[in-house]
């Protein structure tokens, strides 16, 4: 029996690569049409647009050769759009044509209630409720699994009854319940990403690599009956360990935190140590932390390269290297940030933003961050009245997906004189609380938008940023504060409130961090999707386990390992 991987040119295929060598699985990749007769056993793991793997596959010989595979009857497993191109069409290219193996159509998550896309932590429920590991393919309604997707099956067996038929778990996303595995026959697919979705991920995959290569045995499936919404879903808080990677003095990549955006030592007042005042602010090696957060429970793990650079990202700096080892020992998402952009070699060589971060996703990232481009692109976007597709945001969404770019949002307040102010965002102004801090009261002030690390502003405010990233085709917006930044105050409820009801796609809550309190304030004031914390998780001030711990006891849905 031999196992192959289906890389269809666009997405992080290594992680799961990385998932199965950690199993000790040997495997081989398909590289031409006639590896599909050498394989007994195959894994399509996708990421990306429906029309993007449909068209890759195409372009490379291997859409027919595929659907001869899976109708050989050997064992095939679908991973996201591995498993949505067995279905007949998708919402989103509604002019390409899938497989058609499943009579039914990928829809579109309703937005009007809950963040589209669906990113992050839910559960998943087997339909025909067993304990045999032969009839769940290792899926445990205990378990939380990885989502990131705008588009799924609607599980609705009184209209589409045949469809039904496939479904063998489903989620509940708001008051949506839709598939999220299928399974018959030699044929199982996940929505989810297992190869992200740690220990309880490997299990899936292990489990059902198992009993492939001894020879799958057939199960019998009950009558799908409909599945009401339960009153609240499975989907949890996600709590994001964020690490700013940046070259120290001596040209060594570190993680370092800065306050206020300065990552440099200070001298201590009063004090004669002042050899390290001035250095680069060192809390540790990337790889080492991301493992650190990855073994303490991080939902997530962010790394932001804020190293300037000279010249091309993909030339200049070994970032690649430490997300590509980083994704060896790290089974949960990576988002991955600095120098996604339309860059020129020092030769004249063009590298568009979307082939940079290809070059991550290759390596083992999920999203990619975008922080000063997004501004420009926006600025642009407001003076052309329309999209033009040639932004990094456009380029890369369109290739990848809406759900793998991340928009990096630095604003810093200004102040304004409320009674005179005439500007054009009166309409965002905030007013501080007669209860609140006292720097605050009797103030107003509105966010704008910075470039370059928070070094120059721009006349941008952070709404008209989130809602023109949405309009480029953002997926999520990691929402920071300057002001906030490295203070331990706490987050500022009034910018992520502001921003969150702004927009539809996901709010990731950033800057100011201090105590456990200060997340479970953040979740219950603003509802936000997630939130983030650098300084706090480095210096062993918090920890992930237990800012877990009092979401927990506050009600909140968690994911605990």
């Amino acid at each position: 029996m031999t196992l192959f991987l289906l890389d269809h040119g666009a997405g992080n295929v290594q992680s799961l690569a990385n998932s199965i060598t950690r199993l000790g699985y040997p495997f081989s990749w398909i590289t031409t049409s006639e590896d599909f007769q050498k394989a007994t056993v195959l894994i399509f793991p996708g990421q990306g647009a429906f029309h993007t793997a449909i068209e890759c596959l195409t372009a490379r010989g291997l859409l027919h050769p595929l659907l001869d595979y899976i109708n050989s009857g050997k064992p095939y497993f679908g991973i996201c759009i591995g498993m949505q191109v067995l279905f007949a069409s998708s919402a989103e290219s509604p002019f390409v044509r899938g497989l058609g193996i499943i009579p039914c159509d990928i829809v579109r998550f309703d937005d009007t209630d809950k963040a589209v896309p669906h990113m992050g932590w839910n559960t998943a429920e087997c339909l025909d409720p067993s304990s045999d590991p032969r009839s769940t393919e290792g899926v445990s309604a205990t378990s939380h699994y990885y989502f990131v997707h705008s588009y799924c099956a609607t599980y609705d067996p009184e209209r589409n009854p045949v469809a039904a038929e496939w479904a063998h778990s489903v989620t509940q996303y708001g008051n949506e319940v839709f598939v999220s595995t299928v399974r018959k026959g030699n044929v199982f697919g996940a929505q989810f990403h297992p190869e992200k979705s740690g220990a309880a991920g490997l299990a899936i995959l292990d489990a059902w690599i198992t009993q492939s290569l001894a020879g799958r045995v057939p199960t019998t499936v009950a009558t799908r009956v409909p599945r009401l919404p339960k009153p609240v879903d499975g989907f949890t808080k996600r709590i994001i360990a964020c690490m700013d990677v940046r070259a120290n003095d001596e040209g060594d990549l570190v993680v370092t935190k800065g306050d206020q955006y300065d990552v440099r030592e200070k001298a201590a007042p009063n004090s004669s140590k002042v050899n390290a005042a001035g250095a680069v602010r060192n809390l540790g090696k990337p790889v080492a932390l991301a493992s650190k957060y990855f073994e303490s429970g991080a939902d997530e793990l962010c790394l932001l390269n804020i190293t300037s650079f000279r010249n091309s990202p993909l030339h200049d700096q070994p970032m690649l290297a430490v997300v590509r080892a980083a994704a060896e020992h790290v089974f949960v998402p990576l988002t991955i940030g600095g120098g996604i952009k339309d860059t020129v070699d020092p030769d004249g060589t063009k590298h568009p933003a979307v082939e940079v971060a290809g070059a991550y996703f290759r390596v083992g990232a999920d999203k990619v961050s975008i922080g000063s481009e997004a501004v420009y692109a926006v600025e642009k976007l407001r003076a052309a009245g329309f999209v033009d597709g040639t932004s990094a945001i456009e380029t890369i969404s369109k290739m990848y997906g809406r759900q793998a770019v991340v928009v990096s949002v630095d604003p810093r307040r200004v102040y304004i004189d409320p009674s005179t102010y005439d500007g054009p965002y009166k309409d965002e102004l905030v007013y501080g609380k007669d209860d609140g801090p006292m720097a605050e009261r009797g103030k107003a002030w509105w966010y704008q938008c910075t470039v370059s690390g928070g070094r120059e502003t721009r006349l941008v405010s952070a709404v008209e940023l989130a809602k023109g990233a949405q309009t480029l085709g953002a997926g999520e917006i990691l929402l920071n504060s300057i002001d906030r930044d490295g203070t331990g105050l706490g987050f500022d409820h009034d910018l992520i409130g502001m921003i969150k009801s702004a927009v539809t796609i996901p709010v990731v809550a950033s800057s100011g961090a201090g105590t456990t309190k200060h997340f479970v304030d953040v979740f219950r004031e603003t509802n936000v999707e997630s939130a983030l914390a650098a300084g706090i998780f480095h210096r062993d001030e918090v920890s992930i386990r237990d800012v877990k711990a009092a979401l927990q006891r506050e009600g909140y849905n968690t994911r605990v390992i």
